[in-house]
């Protein structure tokens, strides 16, 4: 049988999907997660039910978020999942997770991410931060290690900024490739992303903030006197506290959304009329 067919089920190159096999790995994540009954739960792309069933073998109820029609079905007729599942076939990326909010529990989110789209999942979710608990997802370890980033170091980027400025970052675990079926190219790990109660640096337009990471980080040679000399000037960047000499991967959250900040005060719309400023993440 093909290494890309696990429990009947062929992998989907287009999904993106490698599932986790390994028990010990799964008990890990699970023990990680701590579900606990009554709790608002949503899982995303629980694929075969690696993590599902047990998660739901410690909980009564459990929402999943699964693209494949084909492993909704599966679901759908599974003879332990099936009541206490309730399953929306539908794109996470473009799911109103607030759907899903409840007034007693805040979500907490799991999954093993489909890695060619785990960058802009976390960016849709994290507009949701203020209803969810805590999110737990398995990731390319080089995503975990640029979420837990800090200045200075060549991980650090526009992922690490944004997603610290919303949550608190604790990579949890290592996953060797031999963990799935069919094996990635690439290790993984685990990282538990939990939403500030309070926003530590909050920003007053989140465009702006977007648009210094991208012209900053797009741009990561250039001092920050260079890469931001059409948006604010020396005099500007000293009183916010910010050395013009600098690369913009040695700023920390708080100095991006001063810059932000002062933009949004000074400079209205924060529209990037340059589509060379990006940056992967």
């Amino acid at each position: 049988m093909s290494d890309k067919v696990h429990l009947g089920h062929r992998a989907r190159k287009r999904f993106g999907q490698n599932f986790l096999n390994d028990p010990y790995i799964i008990d890990s994540i699970v023990s990680a997660i701590n579900p606990r009954n009554g709790e608002n739960l949503i899982e995303i792309g629980p694929g075969l039910g690696a993590l599902t069933e047990p998660v739901a073998a410690q909980v009564d109820h459990l929402t999943v978020v699964e693209l494949d029609r084909d492993l909704a079905e599966r679901l759908m007729v599974h003879p332990v999942l099936k009541d206490k599942l309730t399953i929306n076939q539908a794109d996470a990326m473009q799911f109103d997770f607030s759907a899903l909010a409840r007034p007693d529990y805040k979500m907490r989110v799991f999954g093993n991410l489909p890695y060619n789209v785990s960058t802009p999942l976390m960016f849709h979710l994290f507009s949701f931060s203020g209803c969810i608990q805590d999110m737990h997802f398995m990731l390319q370890k080089e995503v975990v290690n640029r979420l837990a980033a800090g200045p200075g170091s060549k991980a650090y980027g526009r992922l690490t900024v944004m997603a610290q400025y919303y949550c608190k970052v604790t990579p949890v675990l290592e996953v060797p490739p031999t963990a799935f079926k069919p094996a990635p190219k690439v290790d993984s790990a685990v990282v538990r992303l939990t939403p500030h109660a309070e926003l530590p640096h909050p920003a007053t337009n989140l465009k702006w903030l977007d648009r210094v990471c991208r012209e900053g980080f797009g741009q990561r040679r250039k001092t920050v006197r260079n890469c931001f000399k059409k948006l604010m000037d020396d005099t500007v960047l000293e009183s916010l506290d910010i050395n013009p000499t600098l690369r913009p991967e040695n700023l920390s959250l708080a100095q991006f959304v001063a810059m932000a900040n002062w933009l949004d005060a000074n400079h209205g719309n924060a529209t990037d009329n340059n589509p060379a400023n990006s940056d992967e993440a």
